[in-house]
């Protein structure tokens, strides 16, 4: 309606009659022709904006913390497109399409989040016409974006990192990893997570089919970077990233100069000009680039405040021992369900998976080494056409349109942190009996992920059965290359020796931590007892599968595995065979299919190295 009334005062000023004043005669006929068409088309303009929702179509823009984007950038006729709502200031409630006879569709669309608030959906392009696209939020207009459908898109690439910029990396991430809670989501690598035009909102967003083979298999310590790239390259906007030691026993990582890439912000550039540029970054990082010093301003990421507003999706994690985790997304606690914060991280041997963030996955300690904690990238700023800088700390510390600087992680104790941490998944507590569920639901996760990691190690060997795969000495047998790195599982059967203490010490935490349950009549006391007893009956009714030598399966209760926690000190060589490395013993059942052992040499550097993983202390690199 609102575009009628526009095109009826445009005809009105543009007919030909206006041009005729000079002549005398027809001057005065023209002019009250004129004045009557102007006047109608001014009553036509009054009503609409006498009408709020309707005076709303008279300006179609981003409105209050919301930005509409659409993929592709570039939609062709007949192109299906991807909408993506995302809001900084609160939930959206539905996203409309409207088409050049103004009929208005209510799409179906996803929500999910936060913050950041987002609505994805899918359209069906029509051939022709003004279409509309809306974002409500409280029967009110949140933010709208209008095209013609089959023509040039208004739609502008990002080109500078800001408040929008971080909201819709933080969405794309959740999205791309979006799942129901209880799936085991787990990748062979990164490619066809990018791959999949359902989960990637930005597939062929460029319009070239420029995820077709695209390589990208980074591991654990790339894959932050990778996905910050990824992003860059599709939206227009610069990334930095610096050349990093690996820290000493008493410092932590140091990092050289920045190198900024601008590249995609003059352009749309190429499948290949993309894979050249992500293979010089993965050659470049590592695990010491996230390990930087919380204080230190030449790092590529920065700590932030330890909170539900500040801890987005894409929110990085570092352990001090080198592992990074990607926050995936918040799965909210409810009266019948304990919440959940997911996360995504990379293996050696470059496979992806989602996982629930637990004392078990995301180690925190006090060491002198590192700079362990909750990280975001630091970002950039245009100084002038084509030369850019990142922030600095203190520019970060009361900046409006990023995370700010903080070093409350600094501060805290392991024991303090995990409190916090729990505190901000369930913020109304938890009932012990679900906190128990839900330990040992995030244990048998790690033991199921573990299997993944054995069964890959199995499948080298059967096509390389005269194999022997060289072992590192001393504490490079937690970080190295090629087969051992891909196929040993120190790092793994660290975190899981760490798992089970977690899950067996959970009677123990509700002793030191009752503020965190919701205890109910019971004192401490009793619900410490209560766990005891439950836990004694589900870790016999729990069981996990793994497959032996010969490709059968073997059964094996948590119990089991617990009962098997020493042999797991010494179980991460992909030299043994898989009955070993599951803690078989020798004249078994179990054993009798085990068929491979690692050399004798390996074995003693194991026995040497035992006690780090019997005290669960990672040594210094």
């Amino acid at each position: 309606m609102a575009i009628i009334a526009l095109k009826c005062l445009q005809s009105s000023l543009t007919k030909p009659y206006i041009r005729t004043f000079s002549d005398s005669k027809s001057s005065g006929i023209a002019a009250s022709e004129l004045c009557l068409s102007v006047t109608l088309c001014f009553f036509l303009l009054a009503g609409l904006i006498a009408s709020p929702a309707l005076a709303q179509e008279l300006v179609c823009g981003q409105h209050n913390g919301t930005q509409l984007w659409i993929s592709p950038l570039n939609p062709k006729a007949g192109e299906a497109i991807k909408i993506m709502a995302v809001s900084t200031d609160g939930p959206l409630a539905e996203l409309a399409a409207i088409d050049n006879q103004g009929q208005r569709t209510v799409l179906q669309s996803r929500r999910r989040g936060g913050p950041p608030w987002s609505l994805v959906a899918e359209l069906a392009e029509s051939a022709e016409g003004l279409q509309r696209i809306e974002a409500y939020r409280d029967g009110k207009l949140a933010a709208c974006h209008e095209r013609a459908a089959g023509g040039i898109n208004a739609q502008q690439r990002l080109k500078e990192w800001n408040l929008a910029a971080e909201a819709f990396y933080s969405v794309w991430i959740e999205t791309l990893f979006g799942a129901p809670p209880a799936e085991n989501l787990s990748f062979t690598s990164l490619q066809p997570v990018l791959r999949n035009a359902e989960r990637n909102f930005l597939h062929n967003y460029l319009g070239l089919n420029e995820d077709n083979n695209l390589p990208l298999t980074p591991d654990c310590a790339d894959l932050p970077y990778t996905l910050r790239a990824y992003f860059a390259w599709k939206t227009g906007l610069p990334v930095a990233f610096r050349a990093c030691g690996r820290g000493s026993a008493k410092a932590p990582p140091r990092c050289g100069a920045p190198t900024i890439v601008s590249e995609f912000t003059r352009g749309i550039s190429s499948q290949s000009s993309f894979t050249k540029f992500s293979r010089r970054l993965v050659d470049t990082v590592h695990s010491g680039s996230a390990r930087t010093g919380l204080a230190d301003e030449s790092t590529d990421l920065y700590p932030i405040p330890m909170n539900r507003e500040t801890l987005w999706p894409g929110t990085v994690y570092a352990d001090p021992y080198g592992h990074i985790l990607v926050l995936a997304e918040w799965v909210p606690q409810t009266a019948d369900s304990p919440g959940m914060l997911l996360a995504v991280d990379a293996q050696p041997d470059n496979s992806v998976t989602r996982k629930r963030v637990w004392e078990g996955t995301m180690l925190f300690a006090n060491t002198a080494n590192a700079g362990p904690g909750f990280k975001a990238f630091r970002p950039l700023i245009q100084t002038a056409p084509g030369q850019w800088r990142v922030f600095s700390n203190d520019e970060l510390s009361g900046h409006t349109e990023f995370t700010a600087y903080s070093l409350e992680q600094d501060q805290l104790t392991p024991d303090d942190f995990y409190a916090k941490l729990s505190k901000l998944i369930n913020p109304e507590g938890f009932d012990p009996l679900q906190a128990y569920e839900a330990t040992l639901a995030a244990l048998v996760e790690q033991i199921e992920t573990r299997i993944t990691s054995i069964n890959n190690g199995e499948a080298y060997f059967r096509k390389n059965p005269r194999s022997v795969i060289p072992m590192p000495g001393g504490a490079a047998i937690f970080q190295t290359i090629g087969p051992w790195e891909d196929y040993s599982t120190p790092s793994r059967d660290m975190r899981l020796l760490i798992a089970i203490n977690v899950l067996t010490g959970l009677p123990e935490k509700i002793l030191r931590h009752p503020e965190l349950f919701v205890l109910g009549n019971q004192s401490p006391a009793q619900a410490k007892a209560q766990i005891e007893q439950h836990h004694a009956q589900r870790i016999l009714e729990s069981s996990i599968r793994y497959t032996r030598s010969d490709g059968s399966a073997w059964e094996l209760s948590v119990a089991d595995v617990l009962a098997r926690k020493p042999a797991f000190e010494m179980a991460y060589n992909p030299n043994d065979c898989a009955e070993l490395r599951w803690g078989a013993k020798p004249n078994t059942e179990e054993y009798a299919t085990c068929r491979r052992h690692a050399p004798a040499e390996q074995r003693a550097k194991m026995e040497q190295y035992r006690a780090w993983f019997r005290e669960t202390r990672r040594p210094v690199q």
